[in-house]
């Protein structure tokens, strides 16, 4: 009987409950007497300074603006403020998403504006802990970009900005009720307090500081060269795990009465392109080799913790490259990961997937179809440009007609003599991972 892995509507619901706790501050003073009755004058307080607004604009995917200062939030005019005693005035303007470069998309990012001059509004919501701002809009819902715009770019902005104890409080522009339900064991994980959204919320909030944007090195990528602390994919893939507790949350144990890996098979449906349209013998030669295989359906309602419980506790994962390969984050190091390849997606296929892959430290495949394999074959000629040397047809202009005819127009329909190798690969890969786990 097939397990297919179906989501509920319910996504794991989270509080934003502020769980702020009073902390105690100790001073530490030396124990010695003093050698005269009474302390020498102190100097006088050296003149009011000038905080400072800053911005960072020379990287080509992302804006960084910092406020050096006590700022309010009037969410209203979307607008921070920054007191500054000298009577000069600075103005900036950034939008908190780091798809610079792709206007069309920026252009529905809020903006917001930084003022430092001689006033400011009255605070409403005074807050002891820094504000990192940043938007969920854009390309947000999407599975993938949920990931390589959002939650990789806070991981490196958190750490390239705050010290590793410092407290901060998220402020996401434009985020709705359903994505806050859904990710809210990840955003908690970054930051216990309040998250606030500013479009939902009419008062004021003050902050000791600021920062604005997020620090973005490519696609599913952290460049340990940048980072403060020398931190690589493998210590998000480790944060990911206490966020969503190691899985433990929603366990999974195999039926088979022998101990068997077992392979996620990772699917799309309906009209989407990239399906495999011979699912059912990809799974029974998956099967017939020794796995227990899961079919894996991944839709927006997918409870986070119930799939990270799914994969981090499977043993492989085989899928056409696409959104749900994101999957892939929450294989644990040593797993095997599969992506097929379709005619046209090389370069997507590298920089989306194996990258990221191979920083985690996950035995990583490669299945590239052949034309035969390829649904554009009935559409297209087998000798013409686009099928034999897509990288030439495309050239350097990744349309929306072209990724049309390569993401969507195109199913697969699996070699499963020449798949058979991969499988065995795959299987040898994952037995000899179980034996060394006990």
């Amino acid at each position: 009987m097939e397990r297919t892995f179906k989501p509920t509507d319910v996504a794991h619901a989270c509080t934003c409950s502020d769980m702020r706790q009073q902390g105690i501050e100790l001073s530490k003073r030396n124990n010695v007497f003093l050698k005269y009755p009474l302390p020498p004058p102190s100097p006088p307080p050296p003149p009011p300074q000038s905080k400072k607004i800053s911005c960072l604009r020379s990287q080509r995917c992302y804006d960084l603006c910092t406020i050096d200062g006590p700022t309010v939030l009037d969410p209203i005019n979307s607008t921070f403020y920054l007191l500054d005693p000298t009577n000069s005035t600075t103005v900036e303007k950034i939008r908190p998403y780091p798809r610079k470069w792709e206007k069309p998309v920026m252009r529905g990012i809020q903006e917001f504006t930084l003022i430092s001059g001689p006033k400011s509004p009255s605070c409403e919501a005074q807050h002891s802990v820094p504000a990192i701002v940043f938007s969920a809009v854009g390309y947000t819902g999407n599975f993938f970009h949920d990931f390589n715009d959002g939650f990789i770019p806070l991981f490196i902005t958190v750490n390239s900005v705050f010290h590793q104890s410092q407290d901060f409080i998220l402020v996401i522009s434009e985020a709705q009720d359903w994505w806050i339900s859904k990710y809210g064991d990840l955003l908690h994980a970054f930051s216990k307090h309040a998250i606030i959204i500013p479009d939902k919320d009419n008062s004021t909030h003050c902050f000791p500081s600021a920062t604005l944007g997020l620090i973005s090195h490519g696609f599913m990528t952290i460049d340990p060269k940048l980072m403060p602390k020398s931190q690589t994919f493998a210590h998000f893939r480790t944060f990911l795990d206490k966020a969503y507790d190691h899985g433990q949350n929603h366990p999974w144990k195999c039926n088979s009465p022998e101990p068997r890996p077992r392979l996620v098979l990772t699917t799309r449906s309906g009209g989407v392109g990239r399906v495999i349209l011979n699912q059912n013998q990809v799974k029974q030669l998956a099967e017939e080799i020794g796995f227990d295989v899961i079919i894996f359906e991944p839709i927006p309602q997918t409870p986070l913790d119930q799939a990270y419980a799914l994969i981090n506790s499977s043993h492989a994962m085989v899928g056409v490259h696409g959104a749900g390969l994101t999957h892939s984050l929450f294989l644990r190091p040593g797993r095997v990961f599969i992506q097929v390849v379709p005619i046209g997606a090389d370069w997507v296929a590298e920089v989306c997937f194996a990258n990221s892959a191979r920083a985690m430290g996950l035995e990583y495949l490669e299945y590239k179809i052949g034309a035969e394999e390829s649904s554009l074959i009935d559409k297209y000629d087998k000798n013409s440009l686009l099928m034999k040397d897509p990288a030439t047809f495309r050239g350097e202009n990744w349309s929306s007609a072209i990724m049309d005819i390569y993401l969507k127009e195109q199913n697969v329909r699996i070699d499963l003599i020449r798949f058979r190798e991969y499988l065995k690969e795959a299987y040898e890969k994952t037995k000899k991972f179980m034996e060394n786990e006990g």
